[in-house]
């Protein structure tokens, strides 16, 4: 494996849905939400298509606090963080598999005049 290498993303998008907020058994703050970007082109028929792209969330600590408390449905959001790719398998004995962006930084790019409580 390559020494110097880089596990990064950076996303522009509009959450999905309102942020899910969880603690562990330790006390530890975690927070989900879907972050979906979009993309169109026109194909050889110049018919415009255009992609919805759903990426699976995870905050931790302070980030998820903040993420809870301030985050809403429809907001422009700035997420930067890693890939990671969880495993498993299902009670059928199907192999499953998620691939999550762990958040690291997370920047409204616009907010509600009037943010609900």
């Amino acid at each position: 494996m390559q020494k110097n290498s880089l596990n990064k993303i950076i996303l522009i998008g509009h959450l999905g849905g309102d942020p899910e907020g969880r603690y562990t058994q330790q006390g530890n703050a975690s927070a989900t939400f879907s972050v979906a970007t979009n993309e169109s082109w026109k194909n050889q028929s110049n018919q415009i298509i255009e992609h919805t792209e759903w990426h699976h969330i995870i905050a931790w600590g302070a980030l998820a606090e903040f993420a809870k408390e301030h985050l809403y449905q429809g907001q422009l959001v700035h997420v930067e963080g890693s890939l990671r790719t969880q495993s498993w398998m299902d009670k059928e004995g199907t192999k499953r598999k998620k691939t999550e962006v762990f958040c690291s930084t997370i920047i409204p790019l616009e907010w509600k005049k009037n943010i609900k409580k």
